[in-house]
């Protein structure tokens, strides 16, 4: 029986940053076969689950209060019976990886994957699969102490504080002085810099990594 016979996966993200939850949700909002439900923290998490029962499948940011570490993991796991419980991050260091898996936890979705990639990444988890994203198992990330001197600019951090408040462009650049074709174009090396593949994934990876 497939995915789509069993009909919608229903899925918990569990996240203190509400512009991750407000893009995963506007994304899951369009699939015929998923629907989600968010938590902003990891106690709300586990509420969800033991009110409403075991999902298809919980991301939980790893940072997130409540979390403890990969104790709050642990937590959900436990919390959700059988099925899969995966960690949401951005630069998690390498030796989670095997801790995660020897946990029973269901791997790993990056906040700087594509939406597609997304899309793919849920789906398989919730089918029983386990996945660790390519750049993980290359090590091919930095360690999160290293990426806190990312290299951004005085005016990129400045530009960067004005995305993390949702400035259009045309704003931003009114509001700094410049130019809106010279704001895109340090929008697009911030996001180079920090490795997102838009401005939004921008916002989050520099707060995981607290630049802001």
């Amino acid at each position: 029986m497939t995915a789509q016979d069993q009909g919608p996966v229903r899925l918990l993200i569990a996240d203190d940053h509400a512009m991750v939850l407000e893009m995963f949700a506007q994304f899951i909002s369009n699939l015929p076969d998923v629907t989600a439900t968010t938590a902003p923290d990891l106690d709300a998490a586990l509420a969800l689950i033991d009110s409403e029962g075991p999902f298809d499948l919980v991301l939980v940011d790893l940072n997130m209060p409540g979390m403890n570490g990969l104790e709050g993991l642990g937590k959900a796991i436990a919390r959700n019976g059988s099925k899969p419980v995966a960690l949401l991050t951005s630069n998690p260091p390498a030796h989670l990886v095997p801790e995660v898996l020897a946990m029973g936890g269901a791997g790993f979705v990056l906040k700087t994957t594509s939406l597609s990639a997304f899309y793919n990444e849920i789906r398989f988890m919730a089918n029983g699969g386990r996945y660790i994203p390519v750049e993980l198992i290359e090590h091919r990330r930095v360690p999160p102490r290293e990426q806190r001197d990312v290299p951004l600019s005085e005016r990129e951090m400045q530009v960067l504080a004005e995305l993390a408040v949702g400035k259009s462009n045309s704003a931003i650049g009114a509001a700094l002085g410049l130019k809106e074709a010279t704001i895109k174009m340090h929008v697009k090396s911030i996001c180079t810099k920090l490795e997102a593949s838009n401005r939004t994934q921008a916002v989050i990876v520099a707060r995981d990594l607290e630049l802001i």
